[in-house]
């Protein structure tokens, strides 16, 4: 039978657990409202390159780049977004296993892909099965520069242009609202996806639509890509304080019980030291 004092250090621990995993959600909260907002900011960037781009490639018909081209597909490129650090509940295992499970049935060989890896944990699951990974990126900050990854995005799209792959998939985790993050796969490369622009605005381009594509498409799909990486920390923030606050509650409940059943052990202890004493004095009688 447990003993009082072993329920008691129980109990005492929890509730230190408790007051851990309740700073942790406070934490993520503030960091989540931090990350929200930086995605916000970032939207109108996106919305204004997706239109300029939108202009030019679907408004002149002679205007053509290799970014805007569909090839024959040899290789596939995955750029898979994923955290550092756990205690995120699923926010990284359901990343992975959709990626895990679609190189499966896409391919037959580690030669007809590559894994672009952001995030310890996307790289640490990758290279533990053998599987390609060309190029990873870790201990990025919780809110995130463009100068952070710039180097890496770079080398991303550059790939592309240079035939180390024919086409890339990005995925990460969408946010939703503060309890639901959505696993979301893009095509970044080829540009084949841009929606047109429901605005009538008019440009005029100089010195060229060609040369204006030539800088402004590479940015567009480094914009694309940064975009999706503050997409994906504010719903890890969400994730990790959803879980922290469910670690709270089961912590509160398990001192509840623990503290239910010290009661009852102390109550018994105490019933058998009453019972205990007036049987001596019976005896004495």
């Amino acid at each position: 039978m447990v003993s009082l004092r072993d329920i008691k250090t129980r109990i005492n621990s929890t509730k230190k657990t408790s007051q851990i995993t309740k700073a942790m959600e406070m934490v993520s909260a503030s960091k989540l409202n931090r990350a929200e907002n930086n995605a916000n900011k970032f939207l109108p960037y996106m919305d204004k390159i997706q239109e300029v781009v939108a202009s030019i490639s679907l408004g002149s018909q002679d205007v053509t780049h290799p970014m805007l081209i569909s090839r024959p597909v040899k290789k596939t490129g995955y750029l898979v977004i994923t955290s550092d650090r756990g205690l995120a509940g699923a926010y990284d295992s359901s990343i992975l296993r959709r990626v895990y499970n679609v190189i499966q049935e896409r391919h037959k060989s580690p030669d007809e892909y590559v894994i672009i890896a952001f995030g310890r944990k996307g790289r640490d699951f990758f290279i533990h099965r053998g599987m390609n990974v060309a190029l990873e990126i870790v201990g990025l900050p919780d809110q995130p520069a463009f100068s952070d990854i710039k180097a890496i995005v770079k080398k991303s799209v550059d790939m592309f242009a240079n035939g180390a792959y024919d086409e890339l998939y990005m995925y990460y985790n969408h946010f939703v609202s503060a309890i639901q993050q959505d696993v979301t796969e893009k095509k970044v490369l080829p540009l084949t996806d841009i929606a047109a622009s429901n605005k009538l605005t008019s440009y005029e381009f100089e010195p060229s639509a060609e040369e204006i594509l030539e800088v402004l498409l590479p940015q567009y799909a480094e914009s694309l890509i940064y975009g999706a990486l503050l997409d994906g920390k504010a719903s890890e923030h969400a994730a990790r304080m959803s879980a922290m606050r469910t670690a709270t509650d089961n912590a509160k409940e398990l001192i509840s019980s623990l503290t239910l059943s010290y009661n009852r052990a102390r109550q018994a202890a105490i019933t058998q030291e009453i019972t205990e004493i007036v049987g001596g004095v019976a005896a004495l009688e």
